[in-house]
């Protein structure tokens, strides 16, 4: 902890690693670097993340889609390439050690790779704490030995890691800053070309391709039959990236989905603002519905 607050002073001009696996750690990773280009403004930033981190100037070595992945299966298919993704972005680090490694959640990836940094004498933070506190706490262990500093979206996390001596700071959520407290729905739907006066049902299936084979096929059924009873239905379903368009778009035609279907290219928050209803996956996206004030249907 000394450590790192003592090259906290110096990180203007330096290199700050951060990694994030998946649309949402990429959306707070943006707002990360945002926070800490504030403060240190010729900072340097470099890992891996997604398109979000990127406009920030973030500069990514790996597609961030390669590391999307969700399940034991999935996750078996690509073992290879996720053990020589982690080893070719161990060599970089080891080879030109960042000031600080910031894992951001998907701490099955993340976890391991702050824990070779701080053995190498590189400060090592996690934003996002796994749920430790609910299922499985003897994690608190490895993570102990793992990072110098977590960083806890809620404060009840902060609590548990006090009370087992790691060092930890709650920061809270980005998203309740950028969410406006009364969303105007009107205004969202003109953006996005839809009907005003009819209904729209928002359907996010996830992020990762896994997800989306998995919750697609059942949410676009489940549009179906409420289609069937509410024939002016209007139904958005917003893509992470081009491959999950294209992904989405394919299960849209060979269900046949009759309904007016608009597919958009990222804009979920927008999408969601838009909608009377929000059909979605588990995850940052619930709580977006949430501050958007929306109710929703979790898959």
């Amino acid at each position: 902890m000394t450590q790192l607050k003592a090259n906290s002073a110096t990180f203007s001009g330096r290199t700050i690693a951060i990694i994030a696996g998946e649309a949402s750690g990429d959306i707070l990773g943006a707002g990360l670097i945002r926070a800490l280009r504030k403060r240190y403004p010729k900072a340097r930033f470099v890992g891996i993340g997604g398109d979000e981190m990127i406009a920030e100037g973030f500069h990514s070595l790996v597609p961030m889609e390669r590391l999307s992945v969700m399940g034991l299966v999935e996750v078996l298919g690509r073992i290879r390439e996720l053990f020589s993704i982690r080893a070719r972005l161990l060599d970089y680090l080891f080879t030109t050690p960042p000031d600080v490694v910031i894992g951001i959640d998907s701490p099955d990836f993340t976890l391991a790779i702050e824990r070779r940094c701080r053995e190498a004498g590189i400060p090592s933070v996690h934003y996002v704490s796994p749920s430790v506190w609910a299922w499985r706490q003897k994690r608190i262990f490895k993570i102990a030995k793992s990072v110098d500093l977590m960083l806890t979206l809620f404060p009840f996390e902060a609590r548990f890691y006090e009370e087992h001596h790691v060092p930890v700071s709650f920061v809270g959520h980005p998203l309740a800053d950028r969410i406006e407290l009364e969303p105007d729905t009107l205004a969202a739907r003109e953006s996005l070309g839809l009907e005003v006066d009819k209904p729209v049902l928002a359907v996010l299936p996830g992020s990762r391709g896994g997800e989306v084979e998995r919750l697609g096929t059942l949410f676009l059924e489940a549009s179906r039959w409420l289609q069937a009873r509410r024939p002016d239905l209007q139904l958005v379903i917003p893509c992470v990236n081009r491959d999950r368009e294209r992904q989405v778009r394919e299960l849209v035609e060979s269900l046949e989905v009759s309904l007016p279907v608009t597919l958009v290219r990222g804009r979920s928050r927008e999408v969601m603002a838009a909608s009377d209803v929000v059909l979605l996956a588990s995850g940052t996206a619930t709580l977006e519905a949430m501050l958007l004030k929306k109710p929703m249907v979790v898959g």
